[in-house]
């Protein structure tokens, strides 16, 4: 008799599992609650400022609107529109050659160290590391535009 209460058991339980339930064999698992899609507006942007405060990104912002077809809100968040209309002179005038993506990747960061060399300051490596160097001398860049 117990042996054919566990086979019973058991393929009540394969079935259960089969059909998506386990209800039938006493022991159900609750499926995880579907999570709403996140539309394009909610989601959050990314934002780099590579160590600059907000004034000084907007300072910038309102630079590459008036010279490099930036669009966007100037609110001193480097997003990735931001991030496209630096990209524009770094490709014309510092030998960025990726695509004008907004994405601050290591060779956007080149280009920018290779501007910062030449006009702010800047006396690291062009390594693509935005560190404390890069950061300091993009902040001399936004003080002076």
């Amino acid at each position: 008799m117990r042996a054919l209460t566990r086979t019973l058991v058991s393929v009540t339980t394969a079935v259960g599992i089969a059909a998506g339930t386990l209800g039938v064999a006493g022991t159900a698992a609750a499926a995880p609650a579907a999570q709403p899609a996140v539309s394009a507006a909610a989601a959050p942007r990314a934002v780099n400022n590579l160590g600059l405060s907000s004034a000084q990104a907007k300072k910038v912002q309102r630079d590459i609107k008036a010279n490099w077809g930036y669009k966007g809100a100037i609110d001193g968040l480097l997003g990735t529109e931001s991030w496209k209309g630096i990209q524009r002179p770094l490709k014309k005038y510092n030998g960025y050659k990726g695509k004008i993506d907004g994405i601050v990747g290591k060779e956007t960061v080149k280009a920018l160290q290779r501007l910062l060399k030449a006009r702010y300051g800047y006396t690291g490596a062009i390594d693509g590391i935005a560190g404390s160097g890069t950061k300091a001398a993009f902040k001399r860049l936004a003080d002076r535009i």
